[in-house]
């Protein structure tokens, strides 16, 4: 088995067109993908990714280069394929905290196949070099982003619509947009997640638990691709490995059986930031899901911005917190690429094997200490943790609590 593509982030870090830090922070952490999602702040600060920012108006020709705006999303994305990061591409818009005073941009597109013929001119635009365009790898195509948000579309900050105005959208269009680009990957639709299989009873995270059986009923029954069913969860390492477990039973129950999975947000005990728990919860949860059927995840998110969901980076003093130490250590097993299986009795553990040595990182996000015994030459040890940032350390032989050790040995 390989190391999995598990180090991916939400939106990248940039401050309003100075993208550097992008290739500055993402690069050495060898991100492999930014999932392009709230790029900007409110309503994409009315410049990126959005296809309200995109495609300004509704009633626009999609056929006529000149209905689009691409101009900032072109800095944006450039900056990122030239960092070395890929792009997963959500079609929609930004969540809209304040609809119950008045939602702009979170209807139902009144026309869905129209809707996905501008999609299909984004597409176009920053993979066949359409409209001026680029020919960069973007292979994910994600549509929308949690529209079961609430059960009550008066309170859904993400869709004002019934379920079965989504199921049309996302049927329309993935099969749309499969029919244009067969060798992308269609998909969606960013669930809200499972937390219902945790704690029953409440009537909102019941309701993504019942949109999710109607969403396959509706995606089976129309023949629309799904080639990626994305979902999310805030929760813990063990609830979340148990709601990627019910995704990926409930897709192959309904037929879905190749069918990728991701869950492109999440964030453990995101309130924690800048400590270094929250660096051992963050390090331990990708080592986690590399032994769960997860194909890829995106931490939410690498903002550089005054946001809680903010992780990675201190937008005051443009520091990286020690969360962005555990993307730098998962990295140097995802780069060795081969997994090699491997057990720490009370911690989080995974190791790759490279060329010429073999790479264990292994976190303890408890508050005792986890013995530690190894076979093999210790060419270097790097901890995070009491105070350290990937510090070169003698091998311990307990991993302390709150910390994380990347090891690399012969």
């Amino acid at each position: 088995m390989t190391i999995k593509p598990l180090h991916g982030v939400g939106q990248p870090p940039f401050s309003g067109i100075d993208f550097t830090l992008i290739r500055r922070w993402l690069t050495p952490a060898g991100i492999p993908f930014s999932r392009l999602h709230d790029v900007g702040g409110c309503f994409g600060n009315n410049l990126y990714v959005d296809i309200p920012n995109l495609f300004r108006d509704f009633d626009a020709d999609p056929a006529d280069p000149a209905s689009y705006d691409f101009a900032f999303t072109d800095l944006l994305i450039t900056a990122l394929v030239e960092a070395g990061v890929e792009p997963f591409f959500r079609l929609g818009v930004t969540i809209e905290n304040y609809m119950r005073v008045r939602a702009y941009r979170i209807h139902p597109p009144k026309d869905s196949l129209k809707w996905a013929k501008i999609c299909d001119g984004v597409i176009r635009h920053y993979t066949e070099g359409w409209a001026n365009g680029f020919r960069y790898r973007i292979r994910y195509c994600e549509i929308w982003n949690e529209p079961e948000n609430h059960v009550d579309p008066a309170k859904n900050e993400m869709w004002t619509g019934t379920a079965e105005q989504y199921y049309d959208l996302y049927n329309t269009a993935s099969t749309y947009l499969k029919s244009r680009f067969p060798h992308l990957k269609i998909g969606g639709y960013a669930s809200c997640g499972f937390y219902a299989l945790r704690n029953p009873g409440d009537a909102r995270t019941e309701y993504f638990l019942t949109f999710f059986d109607g969403f396959l009923d509706s995606v089976k029954e129309s023949g629309a691709p799904l080639d990626f069913f994305s979902w999310h969860s805030y929760a813990g390492i063990e609830e979340t490995a148990e709601f990627a477990r019910y995704a990926r039973r409930r897709l192959d129950e309904a037929g879905f059986c190749d069918t990728e999975t991701t869950c492109n947000e999440w964030n453990p005990e995101h309130e924690r930031r800048g400590t270094f728990r929250h660096a051992a919860l963050i390090c331990a949860w990708m080592l986690a899901m590399q032994h769960e059927p997860v194909d890829s995840a995106m931490f939410y998110d690498a903002r550089l911005g005054l946001s809680v969901y903010g992780g990675l980076f201190d937008p005051m003093k443009r520091e990286t917190y020690p969360a962005y130490d555990a993307f730098l250590a998962f990295n140097e097993l995802y780069r060795r690429g081969r997994e090699i299986p491997v057990v720490i009795p009370g911690a989080y553990a995974a190791m790759a094997a490279g060329e010429d040595d073999r790479c264990l990182v292994v976190s303890n996000p408890g508050k005792e200490p986890v013995p530690l015994a190894l076979d093999g030459e210790v060419l270097s040890c790097r901890m995070t943790g009491e105070g350290r940032r990937l510090e070169e350390i003698p091998l311990p032989d307990a991993v302390p609590p709150e910390s994380f050790l990347c090891i690399v040995l012969r």
